[in-house]
């Protein structure tokens, strides 16, 4: 498959991967897929070693644990189907709620489908740490696209990991909120959703209930994953949160480290985790929203 337009067409020409059959395996070939070839990426090691220490976990198929994110890419991949989406959007309600992980795992876990490719997009441009988890260094990110006019293809970085793309680097913007809703940022939005049919593009965005940076960036996507915590995030924060997000966007809620919350209340006696599931339940079914 080539990228048929012309040079000058729009503000993402700088963006062109040639998507090459050689190398494919005779099973993908079969199943009517031919995986790209990133020619114009910027291409990196990643060390398996560091991905398993930063809890980067979705690349490694035989852990139990990534079967849970294999469900999430199930359930969020209907839905997008459903809708005909291709944005997703991955914020929390306060920070330190796990999102970013969630982000990069389920980019990971796409990416692992036959048919589809993926775009991460480190959007969180107080931090841009995603890079940092996959153990790769980046002086460049989405900032300097949108504040220095950068050409995105040279801040594409391909990690050899077949069907995943990322952007994340570059110097914290402290004040982002304008860039976040700014008009070039809803072009590349909108380029991005319109050049590649198979293409995912996943969002790491900031808390939702700690600026206005989430809210800004919200209309520009399809569809809306809220990552909290369980024994941390408080029902306050759900109810605010939730009446932020328009309900048709809503792609549901990712329950983090619910395991450690579990053998904990298991501690407490069968009456308390009866209890929390009850009162979860109850408002999520309120609010109208998946879960």
């Amino acid at each position: 498959m080539k990228d048929t337009h012309t040079k000058g067409d729009t503000i993402m020409d700088g963006i062109h991967e040639d998507l090459e059959s050689s190398g494919i395996s005779d099973v993908k070939r079969n199943n009517g897929w031919t995986s790209p070839v990133y020619s114009r990426s910027c291409q990196r090691i990643i060390d398996p070693k560091i991905l398993s220490e930063n809890r980067c976990i979705g690349v490694f198929s035989d852990l139990s644990e990534t079967g849970f994110y294999k469900i999430l890419r199930t359930q969020v991949h209907q839905r997008m189907e459903a809708m005909g989406w291709k944005t997703i959007m991955v914020t929390s309600l306060r920070s330190g709620e796990g999102k970013t992980l969630t982000a990069i795992n389920l980019s990971l876990v796409f990416a692992k489908e036959y048919s589809r490719t993926v775009l991460l997009v480190d959007s969180d441009l107080k931090k841009q740490d995603i890079h940092a988890y996959l153990g790769i260094s980046s002086e460049q990110g989405l900032a300097d696209y949108l504040e220095a006019g950068r050409d995105l293809a040279d801040l594409i970085i391909w990690p050899c990991i077949e069907k995943f793309t990322f952007i994340s680097g570059g110097q914290p913007v402290q004040d982002a909120t304008e860039l976040m809703g700014s008009p070039r940022m809803k072009a590349l939005v909108t380029e991005l959703k319109a050049r590649y049919h198979d293409r995912y593009i996943i969002f790491d965005v900031p808390a939702l209930l700690e600026g206005a940076d989430a809210l800004v960036f919200l209309p520009l996507v399809d569809g809306v994953i809220v990552v909290t915590q369980a024994g941390t995030t408080s029902r306050n924060d759900i109810v605010k949160g939730l009446s932020l997000i328009p309900q048709e966007k809503m792609l549901g809620f990712v329950l983090n480290k619910w395991q450690d919350y579990r053998l904990k209340q298991e501690k407490n006696g069968p009456g308390s985790m009866r209890a929390f599931i009850g009162k979860a339940r109850a408002l999520f079914k309120k609010k109208g929203a998946s879960s």
